[in-house]
């Protein structure tokens, strides 16, 4: 079992910068993989980053350029760094893991937090 724990959302003007972190109860170099997925309203949830144990990333096409994702392994955290932001970044941020145990993928979600970009 994981439970994943999400912070840093808030309100940012377009073109401003913020920093999310999610912080995991189980050592995080031992998950396959950490990730970054958001959701707007009326909108089905989507991968922004993903961050696996060996370092490999994946970014969806809007976030390339501009999103970083990266993994403290000391901390059990990973971050979601997110530059130049735009209104239709708004949504609700929500931590992943996907942790394979005896072969099986199990699959766990933060809580989530909401990021609001103001044009």
């Amino acid at each position: 079992q994981v439970q994943l724990v999400e912070s840093g959302g808030g309100l940012v003007q377009a073109g401003g910068s913020l920093r999310l972190s999610c912080a995991a109860s189980k050592r995080i170099f031992s998950i396959n993989t950490m990730g970054w997925y958001r959701q707007a309203p009326g909108k089905q949830r989507e991968l922004v980053a993903a961050i696996t144990s060996g370092g490999t990333t994946n970014y969806a096409d809007s976030a390339k350029g501009r999103f970083a994702i990266s993994r403290d392994n000391a901390k059990n955290t990973v971050y979601l760094q997110m530059n130049s932001l735009k209104p239709e970044d708004t949504a609700v941020y929500y931590c992943n893991a996907i942790d394979i145990i005896v072969g099986v993928s199990m699959y766990y979600w933060g809580q989530g937090t909401q990021v609001t970009v103001s044009s």
